[in-house]
This record gives structure tokens, sequence and C-alpha cells, in this order.
């Protein structure tokens, strides 16, 4: 007995218990909406090379075309291709988010991520997500988002004004954004752990409390 332990490699269990990261990559889809015209989300492109490096199927297209994508994607999610929907969005495509959530939970077929990059304009959420990232320029002409009483999940406002070099033109090309977006994209995907340096909660007199799922929370990042 002792011989056959020694011959097993050290570990082995770990490897065996470990979520098999490619199958996990290959099933996810990525989706991420430019804004008016298509020159000004140019980063969005750095995101999405960023992500096919790391096996994860990504598109990237204009958001006039959210309805479209919406039902392709879930037709992809019911016929078992696609098991993970996350969306990523920068100015009129953050504003799209919301139909885009809404619009597949219609169709049975639930956002697990969405992160909107600095919207310009005041949406609301409904329909189920496990988790909505807003990131916004709160000095700038960002918004955030509220939720209806049809929300369900998870959403957090966060404010960006802070992070150098930041702009409503530079949101979705901030080497600082991009780690950020792709780190939370990982987290769903891969199961690591975003970096918790990257968030400071505001300072509120008296202990704050966790928020619930289907609250809203705001936070700001340095």
């Amino acid at each position: 007995m002792i011989a056959i332990l020694l011959l097993l490699p050290i570990g082995a269990s770990p490897v065996l218990a470990a979520p098999n990261s490619a199958s996990a990559a290959s099933t996810s889809h990525v989706y991420l909406l430019r804004g008016v015209l298509n020159i000004f989300s140019l980063g969005l492109d750095d995101i999405a090379a960023q992500l096919r490096a790391q096996g994860i199927p990504v598109t990237v297209a204009n958001f006039a075309s959210w309805s479209s994508l919406a039902d392709e994607a879930a037709a992809g999610y019911k016929s078992g291709r696609i098991k993970t929907i996350i969306l990523v969005g920068h100015s009129s495509g953050a504003t799209a988010l919301p139909d885009m959530v809404a619009r597949l939970d219609q169709l049975g077929a639930p956002v697990k991520l969405a992160i909107g990059l600095d919207s310009v304009f005041r949406t609301k959420l409904s329909g189920r997500v496990g988790r909505y990232v807003n990131f916004y320029i709160a000095n700038g002409n960002g918004e955030p988002v509220a939720k209806t009483a049809q929300f369900q999940g998870k959403l957090e406002n966060i404010d960006v004004q802070n992070v150098p070099g930041v702009g409503h033109m530079s949101i979705e090309k901030n080497q600082i954004m991009q780690r950020k977006v792709i780190s939370e994209i990982d987290a769903v995907v891969f199961g690591r752990s975003v970096p918790a340096s990257g968030v400071q909660k505001p300072r509120q007199a008296g202990a704050a409390s966790a928020p619930r799922p289907g609250t809203a929370s705001t936070a700001a990042v340095r």
C-alpha cells in the first residue's frame, strides 16, 4: 500500500477535483457592445483579444444589434452550446445592457454577469442576472443604474472617477479598467477571485451590513 501511494503524483487529488478550465471557457460567451460609433469603443477589441487568448468565445458588435444578439445567445443557451452568458457594454452599449438582460430573461436564458462602462443615460434593471456591475464616472456624464421590482440578482454601481486617466471616451481603453473587467469575467468563467484591493466601499457612519441578493450597492474604484 505504501509503495502504491508513493507512486501517485503529488497533488493528484486537487487536479482531479479542479474544474475543467477549457470546458468552462468554451461553453461561455462574452458579448461586447460598442457605443454609437464603432470607432469610439475600440478598447473593447483589446478586451476581446485578451479573452480569446484564454479560450473564451467573444462577439463584438454595435449596441444596435443587442436584440438579435440576445436571440442568438438564447438559442445557444437552449442548445447547451452556451452555459454562461456574459455582457459588457460601453457608452450606448452600456445603456442597452438592461434591455438585453430583460430580453434574455424573457427567452429563458439568464445572464450570469453584465458589466456596464459609463452609460450616459439613466437605466432600470428588470429580469434575472447573477451580477450586474455598472462602472460609471460620477463627475462626468455617467449615470448609476436603478433596479425595478422585477429585478432578480445583485446590482453594484461603482464610481471610477478617481481611476487615473479615466474618461468617458477612454474608460474601455484604460488598462486599469480593462484588468478589472477581465478579472470580473475570469471570476465567473474560471472561479478565480477578484482582487479586493480594486474596490473600496464608501465610508458610512456605523457598521454597514453586506448587501443581500437583489439589492443595489455603491463603491469607488481607485
